[in-house]
């Protein structure tokens, strides 16, 4: 437990609660609709199951132990929060043996918990409509969402957020959903055939994580330097040398650089290993997938607001856009 008379150190109940009630509602689609889309993507993913393997000659011994859910956005959020509870749980419980050697720790450490959990819920709320799939490798299994044996992900596929962009796209909606599950697939496979590579990455996010500062006024100096500098300004007398960062870079030690350096090096590799397969397989199987590349390609590129392109920029998610693009040069080299 990482809590100090029943407070946790993030209330995780209201982070999910939170982002649930600002989530953005779904595409219209009747009942009917939604029953056919979900019963289609799992069948897409099933098919992609024998597409991916074909190609890719990548054994999949312990693809079955991994389940396929077809979740709406909610669904997402409580998944994603019970695998940051899972993966942040060594850092909460050094930060929690910090905070019970502090004066008034237990209540600062109460009001703080439902701060984090709110902003936790604000995050998963911007994030929830813009998942297409998604391939949870540190998934704990609960009642609601069951999870591979033996430390085993998940394969996540948002429906309402696939029907919205295949719209938005004005593709063909079979090919774009059987598209959307070749690249969730592929990563399936990458974890299941490489059974090392869970912990590989595993180990270097709790190097990551150990890195970090638990004092509270040091983390909150770093955000405040962060973010004069993501506003244009800075403290008085440094020089502006964190040009082009992100807030999640920029609050980093110089040892989580290089730790992050790691990991991006290999997140690129299995992103661009994703849609090289996707190209791979594609035209034989989604006869639309030259148009769907292109216009997916477009979209990614100009973003969807300028709202959004500055939150993208301040959570680093920019950075995920040239992991596809850097991967996918260095697997066809």
């Amino acid at each position: 437990m990482t809590s100090i008379g029943g407070a946790e150190m993030v209330d995780w109940n209201l982070a999910v609660a939170t982002a649930t009630r600002l989530v953005r509602p779904g595409p219209d689609v009747s009942r009917d609709e939604a029953r056919a889309v979900v019963a289609e993507l799992r069948r897409h993913a099933k098919a992609s199951e024998e597409h991916v393997r074909g190609f890719t000659r990548m054994g999949t011994e312990g693809v079955h132990d991994t389940p396929v859910l077809v979740v709406d956005r909610p669904g997402w959020v409580r998944a994603n929060v019970a695998g940051f509870r899972e993966i942040l749980k060594p850092l909460l419980e050094k930060m929690q043996e910090r905070r019970g050697n502090t004066p008034g720790g237990a209540v600062l450490g109460a009001v703080g918990g439902k701060v984090t959990g709110v902003e936790l819920g604000m995050l998963l709320s911007f994030l929830s409509s813009r998942v297409l799939g998604q391939y949870e490798t540190f998934a704990p299994a609960t009642r609601e969402l069951p999870a591979g044996e033996n430390g085993g992900g998940r394969l996540l596929l948002v429906a309402p957020n696939i029907v919205h962009v295949e719209r938005e796209l004005d593709v063909q909606p079979h090919d774009f959903r059987l598209w959307v599950c070749l690249h969730e697939e592929t990563h399936r496979t990458q974890f299941t055939a490489v059974p090392w590579l869970r912990d590989h990455l595993e180990g270097e996010i709790q190097s990551f994580l150990g890195e970090t500062e638990v004092d509270p006024m040091t983390v909150l100096e770093r955000i405040r330097e962060a973010a004069q500098s993501l506003a244009g300004g800075r403290p008085e007398g440094e020089q502006e040398d964190d040009g082009g960062r992100s807030l999640v870079e920029i609050v980093q030690t110089p040892a989580q650089r290089e730790i992050l350096g790691r990991l991006t090096a290999v997140m690129s590799l299995l992103e661009g290993h994703a849609d090289f397969v996707m190209d791979g397989v594609g035209p034989a199987v989604v006869p639309s997938v030259a148009e769907i590349r292109e216009k997916f390609q477009q979209r990614r590129a100009k973003g969807a607001s300028r709202l959004d392109m500055a939150l993208r920029k301040l959570l680093g998610l920019d950075a995920k856009l040239r992991q596809y693009r850097d991967g996918e040069r260095f697997v066809r080299a």
